[in-house]
């Protein structure tokens, strides 16, 4: 409801006060409904619980979210740069006055967004709430960058009108690197990339503190949405019984996943250990 009214005034304002870095901006708050509703659609997928056809669960489905949600900052970019490219090629109007009340209210209330959504990223460890809290901060810069050049344009008269214009093109270009961002993150996570090497020294350390590990190796770590599936090699006692090495394993399991509670699951490669 948020986003849906303040793409509404900024539109109205952008086209009554003659702005086009506030109908640039509106168009870019825009995004951020849609955006939205991939972030939910996402997160809802990611929480089904596996089945049949998903052994490992329903995870991948929040970085294809965020991998959505960052194109959409892309495309707007480049749509906003486009346009803002031919209006500064075309003569218009200084914009009015009024339109610096309304981004100065839009950035407030965008950045009060942006922080709480934040906070639930992290507290979640979510990169697509992450990627849509950023949106929320990507509009807020777009609107700063559209007060700081309408502005100029109203300070500055007919010689600075094109300033309105300039700072949708900076908008923009700030936007795409937000997109960027997240977008590298999602195809990471889709590709199975190792998270952060302080994750990977906790989970070795946790399983080499149970007794009867003698070594470990091969530890690969996989993101499942907010969720971690680690696949680890353990070293033990070659005379170890097979039902020893079983409740080994089971050990180390609960190790790594009290001492990581992202982690899902753990599978253990149980070897006789070699000096």
């Amino acid at each position: 409801m948020i986003n849906a009214a303040l793409v509404v005034i900024k539109l109205v304002a952008g086209i009554v006060g003659h702005s086009y870095a506030l109908v640039a901006d509106a168009v870019e708050s825009s995004t951020d409904i849609f955006a939205s509703l991939i972030v939910w659609g996402g997160l809802h997928v990611s929480a089904q619980p596996p089945d049949d056809s998903h052994p490992y669960g329903h995870g991948k489905a929040e970085a294809l979210a965020t991998a959505a949600v960052s194109l959409m900052l892309l495309g707007a970019a480049i749509g906003i740069a486009i346009a803002a490219v031919r209006e500064i090629m075309t003569p218009h109007h200084v914009p009015a006055m009024f339109t610096l009340y309304v981004l100065a209210g839009v950035v407030i209330v965008k950045e009060v967004l942006f922080r709480k959504v934040l906070a639930v990223g992290h507290q979640v460890d979510s990169n697509v709430v992450m990627a849509d809290a950023w949106h929320h901060r990507s509009d807020a810069i777009t609107s700063a960058a559209a007060f700081i050049g309408i502005a100029l344009a109203i300070w500055g008269g007919e010689r600075w009108a094109a300033a309105d214009d300039w700072a949708a093109i900076v908008a923009a270009a700030i936007i795409a690197i937000n997109g960027g961002r997240f977008l590298r993150v999602a195809v990471n996570d889709l590709m199975d990339r190792m998270p952060a090497a302080p994750i990977l020294e906790q989970i070795e350390q946790a399983a080499r503190t149970v007794e009867g590990v003698l070594a470990t190796e091969k530890l690969r770590v996989r993101r499942f949405g907010a969720e971690l599936m680690v696949d680890l090699h353990v070293q033990a006692e070659p005379a170890l019984s097979l039902h020893d090495a079983h409740i080994l394993s089971g050990k180390v399991k609960g190790a790594i996943r009290a001492a990581v509670p992202a982690v899902r699951d753990v599978l253990v490669h149980m070897e006789p250990f070699e000096s």
